[in-house]
């Protein structure tokens, strides 16, 4: 690993206790290079053992926290060598997501902007995830022929109902309400500027009355100081989160209800969009819940027939887009994280992504990257037709996938010089640390 390189992609402010990393891949989203896992690992290893460090704060530079791991580069290693090549990087992937499930010290996550894939690895498992109104977050495997993985089937199990199964298999974008709404985030604190209301309460806390200038009568300013509660001029801001990062700095705990704390008094309850999933958690359970994904797509087709919803017909073609056999094997994945631990579910997927690798029982990883990450034509080989094109998917449909096949992906990789994840030894932790979602 080039030193330089990673010290360039992931960023390091020192202040009193706390330690900012900044992940620093603006171009690339700050997608997750094998150098950012492996200097990601090697810092959070040395905080944990520093005494005089207390908390991490973990934000990406750019309008994104992190896109996802960095999947094309590890097509591009595979096709130049052996399938271990890409097997190494979710090695480490796996250990940094299973680290930070089991830290001892509070990690705040700021997800001001896109938080995908291996970007929900590096901060869904911390005990602090921070959305903002430009949150995204997703889990777009399904798409590139791969499964939600970095613990996903860990974290989306356990979110209410059966959103994680809707979240995992369509890949649906969720935005910082609702990932509030769900748990996937802890607190939501708004990031733009305030209205022009604000601006004028503002006003009216700083200067005298008289020189507003605004139009606004004494008695309006007056009833907007008692709806604020007398409201420091700290919370209308125009940028909380940059006022809640200097409390942060400032702190010299590893409390966590200390860490809370702090951040409650920047944070608050956002309302979902008149046209969030949330609003159709009925129809989610009720579709999701069942055995199958074909199962699934029928019920929300029949669902379709009784309702003029497009989220439902948005929900049944990304299904119907998805690799098949990465649907099959998502479902089950998330269903059997409901039972197990988050060590079991990266050992498990680990040995998933090995099989994905090794391309015995489809390609279709390799082709997804191709059409949507290499080529950017979002446009996988497609067989010659009169109508409108097909995927070429293999298996090309769900009924053509046995069991069988996918009890594949969830065995042992036979292979002789293959080894099961072995992820970091952990010395004795309290509950706490083991249980943040």
């Amino acid at each position: 690993m080039d030193s330089s390189s990673s010290n360039d992609q992931v960023l390091v402010e020192e202040n009193s206790f706390a330690r900012t990393i900044i992940l620093n891949r603006p171009r690339q989203l700050n997608a997750l290079s094998y150098p950012m896992i492996s200097r990601l690992l090697e810092l959070f290893l040395a905080y944990e053992e520093d005494p005089n460090v207390k908390l991490v704060i973990v934000k990406g530079k750019g309008r994104a926290f992190c896109a996802g791991g960095d999947v094309a580069a590890v097509v591009h290693d595979i096709s130049k060598g052996h399938w271990k090549f890409g097997a190494n990087f979710f090695w480490d992937e796996f250990r940094l997501n299973y680290l930070l499930a089991t830290y001892s010290k509070p990690q705040v996550s700021i997800l001001n902007g896109i938080a995908m894939g291996g970007g929900a690895g590096a901060s869904i498992h911390g005990r602090f995830r921070i959305a903002t109104e430009n949150s995204v977050f997703a889990m777009p495997e399904t798409a590139l022929g791969l499964f939600p993985d970095v613990g996903a089937s860990y974290f989306l199990s356990r979110l209410p109902g059966f959103v994680g199964e809707y979240a995992g298999l369509t890949g649906a974008r969720l935005d910082g309400a609702e990932m509030l709404a769900c748990g996937l985030a802890t607190h939501f604190v708004p990031a733009s500027e305030v209205g022009s209301q604000g601006a004028i309460i503002i006003q009216y806390l700083t200067s005298d009355v008289a020189n507003c200038g605004t139009g606004t009568t004494t008695t309006e300013l007056l009833s907007y100081d008692l709806a604020i509660n007398l409201t420091t001029i700290k919370d209308l801001h125009n940028d909380k989160l940059s006022f809640l990062e200097e409390e942060l700095l400032k702190l010299n705990s590893s409390d966590q209800n200390v860490v809370s704390s702090v951040i409650d008094n920047f944070s608050l309850k956002p309302s979902l969009k008149e046209k969030s999933a949330f609003h159709r958690l009925d129809i989610i359970d009720k579709c999701f819940s069942r055995r199958t994904v074909e199962e699934i797509l029928c019920a929300l087709e029949r669902e379709g027939m009784d309702k003029a919803d497009n989220w439902i017909s948005t929900a049944i073609d990304s299904l119907k887009k998805a690799s098949p056999t990465s649907l099959k094997i998502s479902l089950r994945s998330i269903r059997e994280g409901r039972l197990q631990g988050v060590g079991q579910c990266l050992i498990r997927e680990y040995r998933m992504c090995c099989h994905v690798l090794r391309s015995e029982a489809s390609k279709d990883f390799f082709e997804g990257c191709r059409a949507i990450l290499l080529d950017k034509d979002k446009n996988p080989k497609v067989k010659s037709c009169s109508f409108p094109i097909v995927l070429l998917w293999e298996p090309s449909s769900l009924e053509l996938i046995s069991d069988d096949l996918v009890d594949k992906y969830f065995s042992k990789v036979d292979d002789r010089e293959w080894e099961e994840l072995k992820l970091p030894v952990r010395r004795s932790l309290s509950a706490s640390a083991m249980a943040k979602l």
